[in-house]
């Protein structure tokens, strides 16, 4: 059984399409042992419970050091026997420790095309807010490896979004949502269980699923 943990701030919308994807086959001989939070009160924790997953809460500002807190993050990650860690909506920054303890196996989902929108600030809405305004015509999401850089690690999957004239950040981000994040990141975890994935020369690339 591939286990992993997933790592969440908010209301887990990302959190929940791995849960239905593993519950509906779709992402077979996988469970979640662990989903952790930065806030008490994230929705997605409740998320977690109703599926019967284990869930911790682990705030930076609770430990008196950066390091402190990335050692107390790898271990209780690192206890739940994962062998990838998944940033669904994980407004934190990723401790070089986890980096270093997980290399490779760290994975997160952005809601733009790499690098377009990305980098410091640009989280939520405000990606959506920032496409508008630029007037591009299409956005997307992208699954990357996670490295020291912000939102800079290998690209792992992408998937485009039309922008509708009409559109409104709230709009864009649920289309984006439904059309691409929710489908990507399974993916992703998908690939991984089967063993699918390999990053080499700052490069990921998903090998094609054998024929059955």
């Amino acid at each position: 059984m591939y286990k992993i943990a997933v790592l969440v701030s908010g209301g887990g919308t990302n959190l929940q399409a791995i849960i239905d994807r593993i519950a509906d086959g779709t992402i077979p001989d996988t469970k979640i042992s662990l989903v952790v939070s930065n806030r008490r009160s994230a929705y997605a924790l409740e998320r977690a419970a109703s599926a019967g997953i284990p869930t911790s809460v682990i705030h930076p500002k609770k430990f008196e050091t950066p390091a402190l807190f990335g050692e107390a993050l790898t271990r209780v990650i690192a206890e739940s026997g994962a062998q990838l860690v998944v940033l669904a909506g994980c407004l934190m920054t990723i401790p070089p420790e986890l980096i270093r303890a997980y290399p490779d196996r760290i994975i997160n989902i952005h809601p733009s095309l790499i690098p377009s929108f990305c980098g410091k600030g640009y989280y939520g809405l405000t990606v959506h807010e920032k496409a508008l305004e630029r007037g591009v015509k299409v956005t997307g999401a992208t699954v990357h490896i996670v490295d020291e850089r912000l939102d800079h690690g290998p690209i792992l999957l992408q998937k485009a979004v039309e922008v509708l004239p009409e559109d409104t950040p709230e709009t864009l981000q649920l289309r984006v949502m439904q059309q691409a994040e929710w489908v990507l990141l399974p993916q992703a975890v998908r690939a991984f269980a089967q063993g699918r994935v390999t990053v080499k020369d700052g490069q990921a690339q998903i090998c094609p699923e054998e024929a059955e």
